[in-house]
């Protein structure tokens, strides 16, 4: 029993120093960004200034106390004014921030055709992208994806909230809520000592408040996930799940309805309730419960997705995978970087794609195979496949650290001291060491294989800059570009100008050939999108002419450090 919950003897002794630092490093996260938002509501909402000043002297005063009190039931009600001031800080700043960005333009769109009874999935919606803030998806054919790609539970509950307005409100309003509730109810499910920590992780440092002002449908996913991971090892615990493990098992198939991001921890955690619960009950009783945990996310999911299912069976399909097929461009802060920015580009990006779902594969035979050493990491190990994927952004890491912390401080590796591990006659014998080893290495090895394929391949292109027109100053209007195919297949390249890490409209072709066969050299002239460019000064990032191409998906990359206007 915690001192929180009355034990006279343990409040007696006085918190332990580790939960007042805890307390204390919580409260120390919510200064990062509140100083901006601070001054932004000083300027045009006056009364959220007084709020957020409120929230400063909150955040003093708590600090104070926290290394002050002598009661351990005190400390843990300063968690709670920790946890109540971070709330109120995110929804100051969704008040003064709450456009979005594609992702919350896209979901608002699904919820108000959804409300007037049109098709959701399969429809562009390419005059959303001319909002200010709204990014757009590049793709490898030289086109755009204007349609909305993710299950459908975050436009239902988006619907709520389209009264707010128009543009992305109404979903980084949904998502911002989803945030302050998942926060709420990974605090409510630690150890009181532990609480702070989810305060933290959750709406301190700025990070996922961001992505829920953005209006990421992946915030709800992390959200409906939050009980699942709790505790996630005793699910189905001596063969029955009860009110509360129908529910978690509800939200597992509720988040996987959300985005596709539950998709990849949700083998994970099966297979992993599968093993300590077959250490428990032995083989039939373990496959009992993973099928009744199994079936009740399924029927959740599929009651989600019910409507859609019927009324556009199709579209329904190709949008909950799209993003798996759309074929995005590069982009991310993984292993990408390398064909990105530290060479030409390569003529194996494919190969990128293969060895992200080598790597998923691998690891989650290497957890069923080692589950006893690796259980505790479940709600990790899914993204590491991201590392090596065509979009590994580092987003998909940071929204769900949250899973991360509800694992570790609740899930020990003493969970699994029983766990049921397979272990084939090879792996049993005297030798048996050396063969698992070999077994983790052979597992990874097709992943890291592909990899090393991917930034090993060649620009297939070789691009020379022969012309730059000018229009005024240090504008552009065309750029003429000499193209060679050096490989020996024929390629529809699609080009755009980047200047520093970001990417940007593909520049029409104006003259020249769309397709360059084998070995063919020809001369393109490009438009930029807008009419003209504007080059950047010496001191600003170098340009990057990159060229694109869908079948097969390559990059070639022609850095120009010194372009200058040319008549």
């Amino acid at each position: 029993m915690s001192a929180a919950s009355g034990d006279p003897a343990e409040d007696a002794r006085g918190p332990a120093q580790w939960h007042r630092v805890l307390t204390l490093l919580a409260d120390i996260s919510l200064f990062i960004g509140t100083r901006a938002v601070w001054t932004q509501a000083a300027t045009h909402q006056p009364a959220l200034a007084g709020v957020i000043s409120v929230c400063y002297a909150s955040v003093l005063v708590t600090g104070v106390l926290a290394l002050t009190v002598r009661r351990t039931r005190s400390l843990a009600r300063l968690d709670l004014v920790v946890l109540v001031t971070a709330i109120t800080l995110a929804l100051c700043a969704w008040a003064l921030n709450h456009a979005g960005g594609d992702e919350a333009a896209l979901t608002t769109q699904a919820a108000r055709e959804l409300v007037h009874g049109h098709a959701v999935y399969g429809r562009p919606w390419p005059w959303l992208f001319h909002q200010p803030g709204v990014a757009l998806t590049q793709t490898a054919d030289g086109g755009y994806d204007f349609t909305y790609g993710y299950p459908p539970l975050a436009p239902l509950l988006t619907v709520p909230f389209l009264w707010l307005g128009h543009g992305g409100a109404p979903a980084t309003a949904a998502a911002t809520c989803a945030l302050a509730v998942g926060a709420v109810v990974l605090w409510r499910l630690l150890p009181v000592p532990w609480r702070s920590a989810a305060t933290m992780c959750c709406l301190g440092f700025g990070f996922l408040p961001m992505y829920a002002r953005q209006g990421y449908p992946a915030i709800i996913g992390m959200a409906l996930l939050m009980p699942v991971v709790v505790r996630w090892s005793r699910l189905g615990a001596r063969g029955r799940l009860g009110a509360a493990g129908i529910a978690r098992a509800a939200c597992l198939g509720a988040a996987c309805a959300a985005q596709q991001l539950p998709w990849f921890v949700a083998p994970f955690l099966l297979a992993g309730i599968h093993a300590v619960r077959r250490g428990e009950l032995g083989g039939r009783g373990a496959w009992r419960v993973l099928l009744r945990i199994t079936g009740i996310a399924a029927l959740t999911w599929a009651l989600v997705n019910a409507y859609f299912v019927v009324t556009a069976p199709g579209p329904w399909l190709r949008g909950i995978f799209l993003p798996l097929t759309q074929g995005a461009v590069l982009h991310g802060q993984g292993l990408v970087g390398v064909s990105l920015y530290f060479t030409r580009g390569s003529d194996r990006l494919d190969w990128y794609s293969h060895a992200s779902v080598l790597l998923a594969a691998g690891l989650l035979a290497l957890f069923v195979l080692f589950v006893r050493r690796l259980g505790p990491a479940a709600t990790v190990l899914p993204w590491c496949a991201f590392y090596v994927a065509t979009r590994s952004q580092d987003g998909y890491y940071l929204m769900m650290t949250p899973l991360w912390l509800a694992a570790a401080v609740t899930v020990p590796l003493t969970e699994f001291t029983r766990a049921w591990q397979p272990r084939p006659r090879p792996f049993t014998g005297p030798r048996r060491r050396p063969a698992l080893a070999a077994a983790a290495v052979l597992l990874l090895a097709p992943a890291s294989a592909s990899a090393i394929l991917a930034v090993s391949g060649r620009p297939p292109l070789r691009m020379e800059v022969t012309a730059a027109r000018p229009s005024s100053g240090r504008s552009l209007t065309s750029l003429t570009v000499r193209v060679t195919n050096t490989g020996d297949t024929a390629l529809t390249p699609h080009y755009m100008l980047t200047a520093g890490q970001g990417l940007g409209r593909y520049w029409p072709r104006t003259h020249g050939p769309a397709t360059l066969r084998p070995h063919e050299t020809a001369t393109v002239r490009l438009r930029p999108p807008t009419g003209t460019f504007t080059l950047p000064t010496a001191t600003q990032p170098r340009l990057r002419l990159r060229a694109f191409t869908a079948a097969p998906q390559t990059l070639s990359t022609q850095v120009l450090p010194t372009l200058k206007p040319t008549h």
